[in-house]
Formats: C-alpha cells, sequence, structure tokens
C-alpha cells in the first residue's frame, strides 16, 4: 500500500473517531474553518529512476580508484592522473543525465492534482464531521456542487443548477461583509446558520465561483435573542419601578404635606408642656415616613445610576449634635444613652455634601439605637487623611460573620422579628452606597454578645481644613467635678473637656465621689465647675454637698438633664445650682456655660434642625408678619388641606391669597372672568399636578401670557421628585419650584424675594 493511501486513512480514521466524541460530549468548533486556513501538502515518494543509480555507482568506482592511483603512485603524479579520470567520468556523467528524460508538465499537472484532491478529501470529511454546509457556486447563483449535509437539511436531492432561493433559503446580512445568518427550513425544522462566502477561481475551468461554508449556531442566536428579551424586559421593569416610585412618592408626599405643615402652625399657637410632646411625636413621624420615602427615590436614582452628590462648604459638628439629638429621645425611652465626641482636630468648615452625610448619620446612628437595649451609643469624628472619620460605637447584641455579610444588602434585616418589622432593609444598604459614590465607604466591625462599630468614611476638600485646631485651648484652666453614671454621655463630657484644653474628673458613684474629691483636696485645686448629672443629684445632695471642699469652693454648679425634664425643672429650685446643661450636650453650650458666659438655657428643636435630611434645603429663618411684602398671592391648589396649609402660612405672612382648585380656574382668575371678581395678582402659587391640564404646558403658556395675563412670577410645589424635572420647569419659565412638603420658611422667603422683584 503506497503512503499516501496509508496516510489518507489514517486520517479518515482519526475524523472518524472525533466525530463520535463530538456526538458524546456535544462539542461544536467556535469558528467556520476557511480553505486557507488549511495547509496540507501530502507528497508521494517518487521512485528515483534507475539510470541514476547507476551513474552515481560509476562516480563513486571512479573516486575509489582515483583514491587508489593517488596512494600507489605518489602524491603528485597520482593526484595528476586522479583529476584526469574524474574530470572524464563527470563530464561523462552530466552527458548521460542531460539526456536522461525528464518528466513532462502534464505528469506534473496529475501530481499537483492529485495532491489537491487529497486536500479537498481531507476538508469535505472535515466539515461533514461537523454538520457544516459546504457550497460552491456561479457568479449568477446557481449550484455547482454541495455536500450532502445541505440536501439533508433541505430536503432536496438534486441541488445542481438550483439557487440557494429555490431550496428555501433566507438570507439575512450581517455587520462583516460576505457574512450572513441563513434560515434554512427543512423537515428537522427551522435552523439558523452562520454562512460565509469567499470568491476564488476555479482552478479546472478558470471560471469566478463562490465558495460557502456555514455552520449551525441556532442554539446560539436563540439564547442571543432570550438575553435581548431579558435585557428589555428590564429596561422596561426598570422605568415601570421609577414610574411607580416617582407616583407612590407624589401621593405619599401631598397627605404629608398637610401633616407637617399642620404640626408647624400648631407649634406657633400656645401649647402645654404635654401638648408640645405630642406634637413633637407628630412631626418625629411625619418625618421619618417621608425619610422612608426619600430612602426609596435616592435607592431608585442610585440603581438607575442618576445619583448625584452637591458637597459645598458646611459645619460638621452642629450636624453631628442635631442627627444626635433628633435621635436622643428614642435612646432615653429605651433607657439607654447617646453622646458624641468631635476631635478639636476637625476644623469648623469642611466642604463635602452635607445634607447625604446627615442622611447616612441618621440611618447608622438610628440602627444602633434600635438594637441597643443597655448601656448606649457612642460617635467619635476624626480626621483622617483628608476625610471625615465617624465611628459609630454601640453596646448591642452584635453580629456574627453571616448577619456582617449581607447587612449591607438591600431589604437585609438582622435581629428578632419584632425588630425586622420596624424597617425595610434599605437605610443601611443606601447609605453604603452613598458613601461609595462620594469616594467614602462604611465598614463594620462587630463581636456577637459585644456591640457592633460602624465605621463611616466621607472624603473632604483638605484645603479647607486650615485653622482647624483653635478650639484646642478654649477651655484652658477649667478644672470640672462631673458627678455622673458611667456611659456614652458622661464619657463623651470628658474627653470634650480635656481635647478643648480642660481637666475633668468623672466619678459615678459616691465612693468613686469621695476618691476623686480627697485627691483634688489633697493636691489644693481650686475647683472651677461641678456638674452634677440629674440621677444622681439625690445623692450629691445627701452625700457630697455638705463636704467642706465643696462648700468652700467657688466652682459654678451645673445641673446636667435629658431634654425632656428641662421643663419641669427650674434652676436652683432651692439646691444652689448656678446654670444647667442638656444632655448630649452641644459643646457650644457647654463651653458658654464653663466661661462663665450662659446660664445653659436653650430652646431645642432638634426635629427642625434636621429637616435639611430628608431634602437640600438651606436653613432660613422664618419671616415675621410686620417683614413681608404683603403681597397678592394667587394660590392653585387642588388638595383641600394643603391649600388651607399654604393659605395659612402665607396669610400669616400678611399675604394677601385667593385660593382656586384646579387648572381652569386659575386660566379663568389669570383672565378676569371669575364669579369672585378680578383679583390683580402679584404672583402664582401653583401645584403641579392638578385636575384640568397638563402642569408644564400649563405653566409654559402662563409665562408666555397665553391667557391675556400679565407676566408674573411663577412658585411650583411639587410632590414629583423625577430627576430632571426641577431643570425642565425652570427652563419653561417658573421662577422657583419646591419640593412638598414646603419648608414655610423657604416658601416665604421664595416669595420675598419674586415680590421685591416685581416690584422693583
Amino acid at each position: 500500500m503506497s503512503e499516501p493511501v496509508k496516510l489518507q486513512n489514517r486520517l479518515q480514521a482519526e475524523f472518524a473517531e472525533a466525530s463520535r466524541r463530538s456526538a458524546r460530549t456535544g462539542f461544536q468548533a467556535d469558528r467556520v474553518p476557511e480553505p486557507s486556513d488549511v495547509d496540507v501538502d501530502i507528497v508521494a515518494p517518487r521512485p528515483e529512476p534507475e539510470s541514476h543509480a547507476t551513474v552515481r555507482s560509476v562516480i563513486a568506482g571512479v573516486g575509489l580508484l582515483s583514491a587508489a592511483l593517488v596512494l600507489a603512485t605518489g602524491m603528485v603524479t597520482g593526484f595528476y592522473i586522479a583529476a584526469a579520470v574524474l574530470g572524464l567520468a563527470g563530464i561523462a556523467g552530466g552527458v548521460f543525465l542531460y539526456r536522461t528524460r525528464r518528466p513532462t508538465a502534464a505528469e506534473t499537472d496529475h501530481d499537483r492534482s492529485w495532491e489537491r484532491s487529497e486536500t479537498s478529501q481531507i476538508l469535505s470529511a472535515i466539515h461533514d464531521v461537523l454538520g457544516d454546509i459546504v457550497v460552491m457556486r456561479a457568479l449568477d447563483g446557481r449550484i455547482l456542487r454541495a455536500n450532502a449535509v445541505l440536501s439533508d437539511l433541505t430536503g432536496v436531492s438534486d441541488l445542481e443548477g438550483k439557487t440557494c432561493e429555490d431550496i428555501g433559503l433566507t438570507f439575512r446580512s450581517q455587520a462583516i461583509a460576505h457574512r450572513y445568518d441563513v434560515d434554512v427550513n427543512g423537515p428537522a425544522g427551522k435552523r439558523i446558520y452562520s454562512w460565509h462566502d469567499v470568491t476564488v477561481r476555479d482552478p479546472s475551468s478558470g471560471d469566478l465561483v463562490v465558495h460557502s461554508i456555514a455552520r449551525d449556531v441556532t442554539e446560539e442566536r436563540r439564547a442571543e435573542g432570550e438575553r435581548e428579551r431579558a435585557r428589555q424586559r428590564a429596561e422596561e421593569a426598570s422605568a415601570a419601578k421609577s414610574r411607580l416610585l416617582a407616583t407612590v412618592s407624589h401621593e405619599i408626599r401631598t397627605p404629608l404635606s398637610g401633616i407637617l405643615g399642620m404640626s408647624h402652625l400648631i407649634g406657633q399657637t400656645r401649647l402645654t408642656a404635654e401638648q408640645k410632646n405630642y406634637l413633637a411625636g407628630i412631626r418625629q413621624s411625619g418625618h421619618a415616613l417621608v425619610q422612608l420615602v426619600d430612602d426609596l427615590l435616592d435607592f431608585s436614582t442610585i440603581e438607575a445610576g442618576r445619583f448625584q452628590l452637591r458637597p459645598s462648604e458646611e459645619p460638621v459638628r452642629p450636624m453631628l449634635e442635631s442627627v444626635v439629638e433628633m435621635l436622643s429621645h428614642r435612646a432615653h425611652d429605651k433607657g439607654i444613652e447617646i453622646g458624641s465626641f468631635v476631635s478639636p482636630e476637625v476644623p469648623g468648615l469642611l466642604t463635602y455634601d452635607a445634607p447625604r452625610l446627615r442622611q447616612v448619620l441618621y440611618n447608622v446612628v438610628g440602627n444602633a439605637v434600635k438594637f441597643t437595649h443597655t448601656g448606649g451609643v457612642s460617635l467619635e469624628t476624626t480626621l483622617e487623611r483628608g476625610a471625615v472619620v465617624i465611628r459609630v460605637a454601640d453596646t448591642g447584641p452584635g453580629m456574627n460573620a453571616e448577619e456582617q455579610a449581607r447587612i449591607f444588602e438591600e431589604f437585609e434585616q438582622t435581629g428578632s422579628a419584632a425588630q425586622r418589622s420596624g424597617g425595610t432593609g434599605l437605610g443601611l444598604a443606601i447609605s453604603a452606597r452613598i458613601l461609595s459614590e462620594a469616594g467614602g465607604a462604611l465598614t463594620l466591625e462587630s463581636t456577637p454578645g459585644k456591640g457592633s462599630t460602624f465605621t463611616i468614611r466621607m472624603p473632604v476638600d483638605a484645603r479647607k481644613t486650615v485653622g482647624g485646631t483653635s478650639r484646642k485651648g478654649v477651655l484652658k484652666g477649667s478644672l470640672v467635678f462631673l458627678l455622673a453614671p458611667a456611659g456614652p454621655a458622661s464619657t463623651a463630657l470628658v474627653r470634650t473637656i480635656d481635647a478643648l484644653g480642660g481637666r475633668c474628673h468623672l466619678a459615678g458613684s459616691v465612693d468613686e465621689a469621695f476618691d476623686v474629691l480627697q485627691g483634688l483636696s489633697g493636691r489644693k485645686a481650686e475647683l472651677t465647675d461641678i456638674i452634677v448629672d440629674n440621677r444622681l443629684a439625690g445623692v450629691f445632695r445627701r452625700e457630697l454637698a455638705d463636704l467642706n471642699y465643696i462648700k468652700e469652693s467657688r466652682a459654678r454648679r451645673i445641673y446636667l438633664v435629658n431634654p425632656e425634664e428641662r421643663t419641669g425643672r427650674a434652676i436652683g429650685n432651692g439646691e444652689g445650682y448656678d446654670s444647667w446643661l442638656i444632655r448630649p450636650l452641644r459643646e457650644r453650650s457647654l463651653v458658654e456655660v464653663l466661661r462663665g458666659r450662659m446660664k445653659g438655657i436653650e430652646v431645642r428643636d432638634a426635629i427642625n434642625d434636621n429637616r435639611p435630611i430628608l431634602k437640600d434645603l438651606p436653613q432660613l429663618a422664618e419671616p415675621t408678619p410686620s417683614s413681608a411684602t404683603g403681597a397678592r398671592i394667587l394660590l392653585a391648589e387642588d388638595d383641600p388641606v394643603n391649600a388651607m396649609l399654604v393659605r395659612a402660612v402665607l396669610e400669616r405672612a400678611g399675604h394677601t391669597v385667593r385660593h382656586v382648585p384646579d387648572y381652569p380656574a386659575l386660566v379663568s382668575a389669570l383672565a378676569g372672568a371669575t364669579d369672585a371678581g378680578p383679583f390683580a395678582a402679584d404672583l402664582i402659587v401653583t401645584d403641579l399636578g392638578m385636575p384640568g391640564g397638563d402642569g408644564r404646558d400649563m405653566i409654559a403658556r402662563i409665562v408666555q401670557r397665553d391667557y391675556g395675563n400679565a407676566r408674573l412670577p411663577v412658585i411650583v410645589l411639587t410632590a414629583d421628585s423625577r430627576a430632571g424635572l426641577a431643570e425642565d420647569l425652570l427652563s419653561v419659565g417658573a421662577d422657583a419650584v419646591l419640593a412638598k412638603p414646603a419648608d414655610p420658611a423657604q416658601l416665604i422667603a421664595e416669595i420675598s424675594r419674586l415680590a421685591r422683584y416685581v416690584t422693583a
């Protein structure tokens, strides 16, 4: 058997084995092989002509004879004889070989044709094993040759002379030239093939022909289609979620505006201490509900990639203190403490997104208070490598590794069933995402049974931190004795006094107090201040007040109380106190009291102080009626409660208000065609979503004076928090856009600004 036949048999056997393995494993090649990809040279060994072997033998014999003559006759004589013999032999051999017949051109072409035929057979075997279609067509599309795969798929046995369209193939162009997706309909059903055309010259005829190879990609195309449909469904679901959240936000904020606005009006009336506490509860619940709405909207904007930070230069300490104060009521109701310490290295002003950090703090600290039942929650704020770092430590139950791994995931909660029912599981997830967007981080360290520590890291502009050490010596010379139970509040107070340059000695019991006072007396240290926690006031009065060291001291006596108790106890009250402080402490109040410049009576409204936690509104002082501009305002609001609220706020500020319930009534009032007679308005305050028209279109037409009205400033109130809505309304002519529930102070300020503009 010749060598080419042996090689062909071996290749066919290997391809057959590959086919069996492919059938067993489901393997499918990733790429359609091109004819140019395979370069197989199979050359059969040509038998050497007998004459050539004879010539080689004669030359070899002559060479041996020459060598013998050299050895026999001597080197010189033998050399000349050998050279002559070899020359004659070379001439004779050359003439003989020249005259030997060489292979003809026909024989050479036959050998090359055989090589091409063998290569073609091997490639055909490969494509048949892989189930590929192989077709050769003329330039007019007629099929010249095709393998059996195409006949099997289409059910057409005689393919020559037909076109691809004749046998039911449908071509769809792809992005790459000469590449197509082809639908093949046949007995086995519809299949999709990836088709590749190559135009070459047929070596046998010299004509241009189109060689085509196609591979089955039905499953790949089906998977691609499923992925595309899944992507479209996800986009539609995301859009639907955004619309739902915007709608729900609008519907929730509308009644919330009434609740919070009415509580604001009630707070301006004469109330008893009990009524004020009830009112504070209403406000806290209302703001908690708004916080939930804002969390949901933040979650939606973060998921959609539209979340934005708005850094500005803001103080850090007052923001921290107001958050702690707002949550202190919850802590004290549970019998736990809350305290905050701010390092003196933290500057008074930093550039950061204050509302977002406030929101993160509210979620993290509120979560710590929620899960802590004994002990308390402490905050420590420092400045580290260009970032504000706030560590929130609690003495709660702690978390195991599995709970820590999922605590920052959406809608995940830990704790008991009752605790999980008290929230949505979004607060920590949103807080982590906000800090991540700002370039910071929210991390957790926790040990079961020993509590947890959340670390908030918010980057700030380091260029704005100059002069941050000026607080270090403000209490220099102060020597304070503090009688208070050990806990976060007393620890924060001691650390604050020490950090500001003073010295504070803490005693948590009578025995500790005796030891501390004895040591101070022995050193003849002169106290400047004595701070007594209200929980140990009786102990101080019975056991310590009559000590000579205390009686002879000229130190100020300061009474430390919870905010809930400040209205029930007067300063002094027969017990000799000079001033008081409210726990948790504000640093500014502590400094003013210890330096003797203030008795410590302060009015706190932590809930309203923290109002920007819910939206990016500036702190504005509400003007008094005497400072009002007395503008004539046309109020358009379809909700009767909100209409009554806004009207009351505006009239209390000294403005004249006329109310209309929908857009048609607003148009009639502008045109003067109303039963109530004409109303010469100076300004319009309108809700966005009212019956009788599209809000954006109505505002644009009012600004363009389409209703015969004069150009009037327009303030829009809306509960719709869609991204870009405010900018869109301003672009069509609105002068201000306020989110519901609108802050009365900001509403009055905007009206005053626009009324002055109209007057000018």
